[in-house]
C-alpha cells in the first residue's frame, strides 16, 4: 500500500474511532438521564430499537448512495448528522427529543458504514483488505472499550457533558474527513461484472445473488447470536452468578480488547492461510460451542475463558465477511456495504427482543436459541462456495 493510501487509511480509522468513542461516552449516564427525565426500561429499549430501525430502512438506500454520489460525501454528512445527534440528545429534556436523536444515529450510522467500507475496498487490493478491514473492526471496537470508561469521568463534570464531548468528536471527524480525504478511485477489481449477469441484478433482488446470499445470511446469525449474548449477559451473571458491576465490567471490557487484538493479529494470516469461508465456517462453529457452554460454567475463571473466548470468534466472522463481500463486490461495493449494514441491524433488532422474551422464562433460554441459530448459520456456510473469479 502506498503512502497517500496508508495516510487515507489512517484518516478513515481515527475518524472510526472518534465516531464509536463518542457513542461509548454516552453509556455510563444513560441510567441518570433516564431517572431525570423519569423513563422506563421499557422505553430506552424502544429507543434503541429506534436506532436500529432507522439505520435498517436506511442502510439499502444509502449503500446505493454511496455507489452513486460518492464515498466522501456520504462520510462527512454521516459524521455531521452523527455530531448533531449527540447534542440534541445533551440538550433534550423530553422524551420525543431523545428519539429523534436516536432516530438520527440510525441515519447517520447508515450513512457512514457503507461508505467507509466502500472506501477501504477501493483503496486496498484483495491481498490487503482482510488486515486493513481487521484495522477498521479494531478501530470501532476500541472506540468502544475507551469511550464509557472516558464518559464516566466526564459524567462527573456534568451529566450531559458527555453528550456534547460526542457532538464536538463528531464535528471534528467531519471536519478531518471533509479537509483531508479524498474521493478514492473505484475498485478496478470489477469481480461482478467478470461473472457476468449484472442485468438479472436490478435493485432489491441482488440480495438473492448466490454471491451474496449466503454471506448476508451469515451476517445476521452472527449478529443475532452476539447481540443476544451481549444484551443479556450482565443479567445472565447477575442473576446466575451474583456477578457486581465491577465483574461484569472486566469481563465485557477484556472480551472486547481481546477480539480487537485478535482482528489485528490474527484476521490476515488466517485468511491468507484458509480464506474467509473457511474461517467464517469456524468462528460459527467455536462461537455455537462457546454459547451452549456459557449455561454449563460455573466459576468465574471458566466464565472469563468461554466469554474471551467467543469473542474472538465474533470478532473475526464480521471482517472476515465484509473481506469476502469487498473481494466479490466489484463496482458494487457501496451497494454491499448498504446490506452489510441493514442485516447487521436486522440482528441488533431480533437478538435482544427474542432473548429477553425467552431470558424471563429461563435464564439459559437465550443462550440455547443462540446456539441453534449460530449451528443454522453453520450449517448454511458448509454450502457456501467461493466464486470462480
Amino acid at each position: 500500500m502506498s503512502k497517500n493510501k496508508k495516510i487515507t487509511l489512517t484518516i478513515l480509522l481515527t475518524n472510526l474511532f472518534i465516531a464509536f468513542l463518542g457513542i461509548g461516552l454516552v453509556i455510563p449516564v444513560l441510567p441518570t438521564i433516564m431517572n431525570e427525565l423519569n423513563i422506563s426500561g421499557k422505553v430506552v429499549g424502544y429507543m434503541v430499537a429506534t436506532f436500529a430501525i432507522v439505520q435498517l430502512i436506511v442502510s439499502p438506500f444509502s449503500g446505493r448512495w454511496v455507489d452513486k454520489i460518492g464515498r466522501k460525501p456520504m462520510i462527512v454528512t454521516g459524521l455531521f448528522i452523527f455530531g448533531v445527534s449527540e447534542f440534541l440528545f445533551g440538550l433534550g429534556k423530553s422524551v420525543e427529543i431523545l428519539f429523534i436523536s436516536r432516530a438520527l444515529g440510525g441515519l447517520s450510522a447508515a450513512f457512514i458504514m457503507p461508505a467507509v467500507t466502500a472506501f477501504i475496498a477501493d483503496i486496498t487490493t484483495m491481498a490487503t483488505r482482510p488486515k486493513a478491514l481487521g484495522y477498521m473492526s479494531a478501530a470501532i471496537n476500541t472506540g468502544f472499550i475507551i469511550g464509557p470508561g472516558f464518559g464516566g469521568f466526564l459524567a462527573e463534570i456534568g451529566t450531559r457533558v458527555p453528550f456534547y464531548t460526542a457532538g464536538v468528536l463528531g464535528a471534528v471527524a467531519a471536519l478531518l474527513s471533509l479537509l483531508f480525504l479524498k474521493e478514492p478511485e473505484r475498485s478496478t477489481e470489477e469481480v461482478v461484472a467478470r461473472n457476468g449477469d449484472e442485468k438479472e441484478r436490478k435493485g432489491l433482488q441482488r440480495i438473492f445473488h448466490p454471491l451474496y446470499f449466503i454471506a448476508f445470511v451469515v451476517i445476521f446469525v452472527s449478529t443475532f447470536g452476539l447481540s443476544t449474548f451481549e444484551s443479556l449477559f450482565s443479567l445472565f451473571v447477575d442473576h446466575k452468578f451474583g456477578f457486581t458491576p465491577k465483574d461484569i465490567a472486566i469481563v465485557i471490557t477484556g472480551g472486547a480488547i481481546i477480539g480487537a487484538i485478535a482482528q489485528v493479529v490474527l484476521l490476515d494470516p488466517i485468511v491468507k492461510k484458509i480464506g474467509e469461508i473457511n474461517l467464517i465456517r469456524i468462528a460459527l462453529l467455536v462461537s455455537a460451542l462457546l454459547a451452549f457452554a456459557m449455561t454449563l460454567v460455573s466459576s468465574y475463571f471458566m466464565i472469563l475463558a468461554v466469554t474471551f473466548t467467543i469473542f474472538i470468534g465474533f470478532d473475526l466472522i464480521r471482517p472476515a465477511v465484509t473481506s469476502y463481500l469487498s473481494n466479490v463486490a466489484g463496482n458494487e461495493q457501496g451497494f454491499v456495504g448498504g446490506m452489510n449494514s441493514m442485516f447487521t441491524s436486522l440482528g441488533n433488532i431480533f437478538g435482544p427482543v427474542l432473548g429477553g422474551f425467552l431470558f424471563d422464562i429461563n435464564l439459559d433460554y437465550p443462550y440455547y436459541f443462540a446456539t441453534i441459530t449460530l449451528f443454522i448459520g453453520l450449517g448454511i456456510a458448509i454450502f457456501w462456495k467461493k466464486p470462480q473469479l
